[in-house]
């Protein structure tokens, strides 16, 4: 016998391919709100506009105002064949990239790709955990440089369980309206059922946001083979705490009001930058904290996130906060529900 919850196998739920949201909802904040009273131990259905409700004057709103960028590269080989390229991470400059390739049988080293006219990838070598280091080629005559090569032919980098193309609408969707900086191959996307004026009204009831930074990487996607967790290699990510951040993180916790986060990567880029007085410190690192039961937050005290895949690490992060039975009927009872599932899917707030 094991402890409920130390297993991998333990996250697996039964989800419905009809309830993985292929579309965004409309308006922003029209999706469902499954909302988790910890102290209670009960479950509430309800809206996401509900959500002003539980926020108190003093609280703290937390967000990540990462932007997701046009990460997927579609090519063609030079037989015509078409090919793919995926960028994570710049290494050196905006020039050379740390990227996913595929086919990866075909696309190897000392071979070139062609994006658009005036915009080729050459493929450099094969990293140890078998992504690619690639450089990306312009001609100043069409593109005023990679950034806006990749700006102009990329395409919005939507999850693979979205089976359909990108399309305008995802541009603006699939990015939250307190987007700034770019860096993410993953929206926060906890965050994309916020709008302005719902973020107006939380404001109005005395509650600050602060925004912190964390570029989500493809590797948030993937799932955990082992079933020990302790032996899952967990990506890393690059975050930051600003100062400003930082300050009124403490100011909160000065005040007595909650700490807010909106999403999975708030919360472990508060966590990561956290210290042993639960103190948060300002700073920027690469994080690769995996966060699950029998852990418990120390600079988080309410959670707003979307509903996870089975096996996943963002769900072992969820029942850390919620306790591994209550989260495990909140699923069953979303499934039931109908909800809609992962990053254009429904929301779930964790008292």
């Amino acid at each position: 016998m094991h402890e409920p919850g130390s297993r991998t196998s333990d996250y697996d739920y039964t989800l419905p391919e009809a309830l993985i949201a292929q579309e965004p909802c409309e308006p922003r904040d029209a999706s469902r709100l499954l909302v988790i009273d910890r102290a209670a131990g009960t479950i509430a259905h309800r809206r996401f506009t509900d959500i002003v409700e539980y926020f108190a004057p003093g609280d703290t709103l937390f967000v990540n105002a990462t932007r997701v960028f046009r990460a997927r590269l579609l090519c063609t080989r030079d037989s015509g064949a078409p090919a793919e390229v995926f960028l994570l991470r710049p290494l050196d400059g905006d020039r050379v990239w740390e990227a996913m390739v595929q086919p990866g049988s075909k696309v190897r080293p000392g071979r070139r790709v062609h994006v658009a006219p005036g915009f080729d990838v050459e493929i450099l070598e094969t990293t140890p955990r078998h992504t690619r280091v690639v450089r990306l080629e312009i001609d100043s005559a069409v593109h005023d440089s990679v950034t806006d090569a990749i700006a102009h032919c990329g395409h919005v980098p939507l999850p693979p369980y979205i089976t359909r193309s990108d399309t305008p609408v995802d541009a603006t969707r699939y990015q939250t309206v307190y987007a700034q900086t770019p860096g993410s191959v993953a929206a926060p996307t906890a965050g994309l059922h916020f709008t302005p004026a719902l973020l107006d009204r939380i404001a109005a009831q005395g509650v600050e946001r602060a925004e912190v930074l964390l570029h989500v990487g493809a590797g948030t996607f993937r799932p955990i083979q082992e079933e020990d967790p302790s032996l899952h290699l967990m990506h890393e990510e690059w975050c930051e705490v600003s100062e400003t951040a930082a300050q009124q993180h403490a100011a909160t916790r000065a005040r007595g009001g909650a700490v807010w986060a909106v999403g999975t990567t708030a919360v472990r880029t508060l966590e990561s930058a956290v210290d042993s007085a639960h103190v948060v410190q300002a700073g920027a690192l690469d994080t690769n904290l995996f966060i699950r039961p029998p852990q418990q937050l120390r600079a988080v005290d309410r959670l707003i996130t979307n509903f996870h895949q089975p096996r996943s690490t963002l769900l072992m992060l969820v029942a850390s906060v919620t306790g591994y039975d209550l989260m495990m009927q909140a699923y069953s009872e979303a499934v039931r529900e109908q909800y809609r599932f992962l990053s254009y899917g429904d929301a779930m707030c964790v008292l």
